[in-house]
């Protein structure tokens, strides 16, 4: 049985989605859709990375429902520079 949920994707490109729901009773996973397991270097046995695999309980599908426009550049958010017209970061100051 599939589970339906609308979804905000950022990759290829914003858009919304309706994908399928992991059944939240499932054993295997508890609800998240998949089994998180670490993995190490055959050779000296240390940490490698983890690994993700899905569970059935979930199926990879998606469909998109409506492609988001990009914000103007004028719009977006920067996150690394300073503001040019102000101090940076926050105040405990009154604004007047």
């Amino acid at each position: 049985m599939i589970r339906l949920r609308i979804q905000r994707i950022a990759l290829p490109r914003n858009a919304l989605i309706l994908t399928d729901t992991p059944r939240p009773d499932c054993a295997d996973c508890d609800g998240v859709g998949g089994i998180e397991y670490d993995y190490g270097d055959y050779e000296t046995g240390e940490y490698a990375g983890t690994d993700w695999e899905p569970c059935p309980c979930s199926t990879g599908w998606r469909v998109v429902l409506l492609p988001l426009p990009n914000r103007p550049r004028w719009l977006r958010r920067r996150v690394n520079h300073p503001d040019p017209w102000g101090p940076v970061g926050y105040s405990d100051e009154p604004p007047f």
